[in-house]
């Protein structure tokens, strides 16, 4: 019987990954999603999904259960009774949806399997996971190197009380082979982060809270890869208009500014910050840009291709800009880049026109497994 149901669960969870599959791109372009339901869960609907049930056979009339009807109809009734309210306000029957919870790394591996996206090597000395061992008990058996004595002494102690041999005037406490205790252990694997992913984003005047949404949900499954790859993660956040700093991941998502652009500003504290936190020989590190193209002047853009190509490139596993349109902005960075790094396969551009791109773009930053 276990096993019946076990292998109805697994059907059912193929069904789902396949549904996932066929509207992966409308799943991902959904800013609700970003919010993970519970701990590292996400709630998908499922509407297509037909539950089993019991259907009529074709017997024309012979047997039990015949009349007039349709499948479906309930039994005992001709469905007039309890039948909805009429009126404006229950006059049709509503949609019925079935959400199944799926985890992030479920979601992840359906994700790079649909896109193909390879998995990534790592790079540095440093392991991907640490183990570490920790007392957690007593047991009967073990090496002497082990042997709690304090246990061991009150094993010893109570038997010899239960059996009468223990003399108050003479406490000598004699343990035996049945008395002892030793330390047993557990080995725990131990994340080890040695991946960092650099988010940068233009905050100024001509981005928008359209084009902010876009950044929001294409960084959300960027990171949800990268953390499908990586035991540990970390993550750093860097707004910029005339000015970068580096902020919290709410602050990211949800500052509303407006200004100037510069974006040296942001290449340059994306330098430092690498160069203070993250040594480049023992980190995967992971830059990405997002802005509308407009920066401040020809200079400045000059001054950020030498910054990519001296200070960020030569640190990086990957440097991925990516830009949203906007009505705003004049979409020049991006052909500036490509121009200068047209042969370099550590930087990838990606244009993201609406939600609709979020998943080519994407397959895009991704596809090198860098």
């Amino acid at each position: 019987m276990i096993s019946r149901i076990e292998q109805d669960h697994s059907r059912f969870r193929e069904i789902i990954r396949g549904k996932i599959r066929q509207n992966l791109r409308k799943y991902i372009s959904r800013g609700d999603m970003v919010a993970p339901k519970g701990q590292g869960t996400v709630a998908i609907p499922m509407p297509q999904i037909n539950i089993p049930r019991f259907v009529h056979g074709d017997n024309s009339g012979q047997g039990v259960g015949q009349g007039d009807g349709e499948p479906g109809d309930p039994v005992g009734g001709s469905g007039k009774d309890g039948q909805g309210g009429a009126g404006k306000a229950g006059e049709q029957e509503g949609g019925k949806a079935l959400e199944v919870e799926v985890t992030l790394e479920e979601l992840a591996q359906i994700m790079g399997e649909e896109l193909g996206l390879p998995n990534i090597q790592p790079k540095g000395t440093h392991s991907l996971e640490t183990r570490k061992d920790r007392y957690v008990g007593l047991r009967n058996t073990g090496p002497e190197s082990l042997r709690n004595f304090k246990a061991t002494y009150k094993r010893a102690l109570r038997r010899q009380v239960a059996m009468g041999s223990y003399d108050p005037a003479r406490p000598v406490i004699v343990p035996i082979r049945e008395d002892r205790r030793y330390r047993s252990w557990r080995t725990d694997p131990r994340p080890q982060t040695n991946a960092v992913i650099i988010y940068m984003m233009d905050v100024s005047g001509s981005m928008g809270d359209e084009q902010k949404e876009i950044v929001r949900i294409e960084s959300f499954w960027i990171d949800t890869w990268l953390r499908s790859q990586y035991k540990g993660l970390e993550s750093r956040y860097i707004i910029h208009d005339a000015t970068a700093r580096v902020v919290e991941r709410d602050v990211f998502f949800r500052t509303r500014e407006s200004g100037g652009t510069m974006i040296s500003s942001a290449y340059k504290l994306c330098a430092e910050l690498i160069d203070a936190e993250f040594n480049p020989e023992q980190w995967n590190i992971y830059a990405f840009h997002f802005s509308d193209g407009d920066n401040w002047s020809v200079d400045d853009t000059a001054t950020c291709i030498q910054l990519v190509k001296h200070q960020l490139l030569p640190k990086c596993n990957q440097f991925g800009y990516g830009q949203v349109e906007s009505p705003y902005g004049s979409g020049q960075f991006i052909k500036d880049l490509r121009s200068a790094f047209a042969k370099n396969i550590a930087l990838v551009t990606s244009e993201i026109k609406s939600k609709d791109d979020i998943m080519d773009s994407i397959r895009e930053f991704l596809k090198g497994g860098r």
